[in-house]
């Protein structure tokens, strides 16, 4: 029974040890053979590479999580008023309260799908390195021609002595387990970093509390953790991976957030500010409504001046 779960698991991760692996040697080919880079930093950028090529794949999935992020914070006061109206009766609290998310639109479960969709390849790029650590391949890596890689691929290092595939927990000297322990930390500190972005920035003080808003503040401090314990075991090209998603998803959040806030949060009222500074002559009320300066005022129509007529038109008048 094991054994079948086992190939079932083997044949749905199978095309993405091969999209893994193609895009690692494409990056590759182009840093070391194109550029000369040495194996070790040719290999770290490649990493970086499938990192952005899969963010930006990602990059409409992402918009919809932060729009259905909103929605969830917006419908947060209708949410209590629900619980104080059913809180008696648990079934029909639910009821309702999926109700409103179907009337809405809104999915609470959408706001973990750019997570979920990176996690095989996470999976995929660790068993990748993990493999070539062995001297074994999957995917690209498998086949003969692209067999001579594993081993530069294992033992491809950067700043001297760190191997792309060693982690913390199996390396043989300090310099491993330094450079690790800061990816780690790394790694750590840009998760907590951009869940509180979206929490502190992005929620409006009514989403600040309730289940949701619980549910939130559980996971900006659950998820480092988890990363940080589970993070040692990873290898370094792993840890790669990780820490520049997370980068990626601090300045797309940050863009976002910027440019199209949620009304009624610190960064909705940051925005209205600088288009106050940008626009000077519109005043921006804290109702919503403005005024325009005096100089954009209509000016009155001048009076129009009568035709010139000529002599004979007058003689007849």
């Amino acid at each position: 029974m094991i054994d079948f779960f086992v190939s079932i698991g083997h044949a749905i991760m199978l095309p993405l040890y091969y999209v893994t692996s193609g895009i690692l040697i494409v990056f590759h080919k182009f840093f070391n053979g194109v550029l000369g880079l040495n194996p070790g930093w040719s290999w770290a950028l490649s990493i970086v590479g499938l990192t952005i090529v899969i963010r930006t794949l990602l990059i409409p999935l992402f918009v919809k999580q932060i729009k259905n992020s909103r929605n969830l914070q917006l419908l947060q006061p209708k949410v209590k008023e629900l619980q104080k109206k059913y809180g008696h009766d648990r079934e029909r609290l639910t009821q309702e309260t999926m109700k409103l998310y179907k009337d809405t639109g809104t999915n609470p479960l959408a706001s973990c799908l750019p997570l979920l969709l990176q996690m095989p390849i996470f999976l995929a790029l660790f068993r990748t390195l993990n493999e070539a650590a062995h001297n074994k391949g999957v995917g690209f890596f498998a086949r003969e021609q692209f067999e001579p890689l594993v081993s530069t691929l294992a033992e491809g290092k950067i700043f001297g002595m760190v191997k792309i595939s060693d982690s913390f927990t199996s390396a043989d000297s300090w310099h491993v387990q330094l450079v690790a322990g800061i990816l780690v930390a790394l790694m750590t500190i840009t998760t907590f970093t951009t869940q509180r972005q979206l929490m502190r920035k992005n929620m409006p003080d009514s989403a600040l509390t309730g289940q949701y808003a619980q549910q939130q503040k559980i996971l900006l401090y659950v998820l480092p953790v988890v990363f940080a314990v589970g993070g040692i075991a990873f290898p370094v090209g792993v840890l790669l991976y990780w820490t520049t998603s997370n980068i990626w998803t601090m300045g797309q959040q940050f863009y976002v957030i910027r440019n199209n806030p949620t009304p009624g949060t610190p960064a909705f009222d940051a925005k209205k500010l600088r288009d106050q500074k940008k626009h000077p002559e519109t005043e921006v009320l804290p109702a919503g409504s403005t005024i325009v300066a005096e100089a954009d005022t209509p000016k009155p129509v001048a009076r129009a001046q009568p035709k010139k007529q000529t002599r004979n038109q007058r003689k007849r008048k």
